[in-house]
């Protein structure tokens, strides 16, 4: 069973996670909750955790002065974000800062479930043998830094060529390690972190479609919608469209 701190400043919240996680029926389980990110570090100074689900807005240490204070403790510890449409900024801050993983109130099951998933793969690939790590066990695998890479570069501006760059690598080899230790096609991770990254600027900001798609690295705005619409279901008009009704 995965261990998941959970801090949030509002009990309803913390309530509804806790239930939809136990809906999953994943191997996680919440041991504790706490109401802001002061309670979080002391209670981790006692005790650890495999993960921490927390939001940014809180009194008393929000999340953003949560994690910069993990870090520098430096403590690696793997933390999704629960964040709302206007904390845009500070989520790609948070992301450069070494965060796992964001998730948009209100959390859709859905998305929580692909999210923990995700981590589950991460988790995988961590403790499985890589052929390509050096002789320092201290050392991250290979799949470990590009994770990081990833996680340091705007989504559209990740590549596999400047991937395997980063890991010094042949980028069809990368390509098929990628694959064995996270379960998942490198593109299509890559693809789904642009889409989600979309979604958020489709009901965050004003920018066009046309220029959502240039800046997740779609040349072609036909291509970015039809994966969209793929990933999602919908258009990503219709998605904003939608988005709008349900804040009005």
């Amino acid at each position: 069973m995965n261990s998941i701190l959970l801090v949030d400043d509002e009990r309803w919240v913390r309530t509804a996670l806790r239930h939809t996680i136990e809906k999953l029926n994943k191997p996680f389980e919440i041991v504790q909750e706490c109401s802001n990110g002061l309670e979080a570090l002391d209670w981790l100074q006692e005790h650890r955790v495999d993960l921490v689900l927390s939001d940014i807005r809180m009194p008393v240490m929000d999340g953003l002065a949560f994690i910069r204070e993990l870090r520098h403790q430096q403590e690696k510890q793997d933390v999704i974000l629960i964040t709302v449409h206007e904390d845009f900024q500070s989520v790609q801050q948070a992301l450069r800062s070494g965060v796992f993983d964001y998730l948009v109130k209100p959390v859709d099951s859905v998305e929580l479930d692909t999210c923990l998933n995700k981590w589950l793969r991460l988790c995988r690939s961590r403790q499985e043998p890589d052929t390509q790590k050096a002789a320092d066990p201290g050392t991250l695998s290979t799949v470990q830094q590009v994770l990081r890479y990833i996680a340091k570069t705007s989504p559209g501006d990740v590549t596999l060529a400047d991937a395997a760059k980063c890991v010094h690598m042949n980028p069809s080899y990368l390509s098929q390690l990628f694959k064995q230790e996270m379960h998942i096609n490198f593109i299509d991770y890559v693809s789904s972190l642009r889409i989600k990254e979309a979604k958020l600027l489709l009901t965050s900001t004003t920018l066009r479609i046309s220029e959502i798609a240039c800046r997740l690295g779609y040349s072609d705005i036909a291509y970015f919608s039809n994966m969209f619409r793929k990933l999602t279901g919908v258009s990503p008009s219709e998605y904003r469209k939608n988005a709008e009704k349900n804040i009005q």
